[in-house]
């Protein structure tokens, strides 16, 4: 699982084309559904928290948790101080009683590469899950990976910063590894200068069975697999799918 050490640093720079707005309001629009409007909520893999501090603005107490210091580093800088923050891997994480709601956004599960592991993640959020509390979460769908990521390479810059990003798509074990080129511009120096660094990041595309499968052994109840809007069913070419799931008789 990655560190995201120097990418953290301008992961918000690169990020600002994100529909955070729009997931934040698919998201609360969900649990509202199942009568979740407030209590605390866990957002998993929360990077440097920005759609933890939309959730927390839409009247919920926020725990976020992610593997990565840099991304948590981040996140505390932010105004919202009512948020609490955990250096946590999302395979053995733990909380001090049980939430309302569990989040995970922008294809963090993905990082997850073991059926073991994701199996392990399911079963820690069926435990810290109130009663009836809900589970909600994307992944990247194993068509992105094949035909829009796998084996292209992918370029941005500006003033700050600029990256490379190369992805190597293995259809047989069905990894996806990126190679990210970062150039960011050194502060401590008077002149343009930029400092090159390098990442590795891994992601395993999943099917929908394997989820599903999963969540069911762990406990949890699916309630409903969507595709690219998070509302229609989903499509064979849609890159991004949502889960939504329910604790139930643990």
């Amino acid at each position: 699982m990655s560190s995201y050490q120097t990418f953290a640093s301008v992961y918000d720079l690169f990020m600002d084309n994100v529909p955070y707005d729009e997931w934040c309001e698919l998201y609360a629009d969900i649990l509202k559904e199942y009568g979740i409007t407030e209590g605390i909520m866990l957002d998993l893999g929360c990077g440097t928290g920005a759609m933890t501090r939309r959730f927390a603005k839409k009247g919920f107490d926020l725990i976020g948790v992610d593997a990565s210091a840099e991304m948590l580093d981040m996140a505390r800088e932010s105004e919202e101080k009512d948020i609490l923050y955990l250096q946590q891997d999302m395979r053995s994480f733990e909380l001090y009683g049980t939430v309302a709601a569990v989040v995970s956004v922008c294809d963090s599960m993905n990082y997850i590469l073991e059926e073991e592991d994701l199996l392990q993640v399911f079963k820690l959020v069926n435990n810290y899950l109130d009663p009836g509390g809900l589970f909600v979460f994307d992944m990247t769908t194993p068509y992105q990976y094949e035909t829009v990521l796998g084996e292209n390479s992918f370029c941005e810059s500006r003033d700050e910063a600029a990256f490379l990003w190369e992805n190597f798509f293995d259809k047989e074990s069905r990894i996806n590894e990126y190679d990210l080129t970062l150039f960011v511009r050194d502060e401590k120096e008077q002149t343009e200068r930029y400092r090159r660094f390098v990442e590795t990041h891994y992601q395993r595309a999943w099917s929908p069975d394997e989820v599903k499968s999963l969540l069911q052994k762990s406990g949890l109840e699916l309630l409903g697999i969507f595709g690219e809007d998070g509302r229609k069913p989903l499509e064979d070419s849609d890159e991004r799918m949502y889960f939504v799931a329910r604790e139930c008789m643990k």
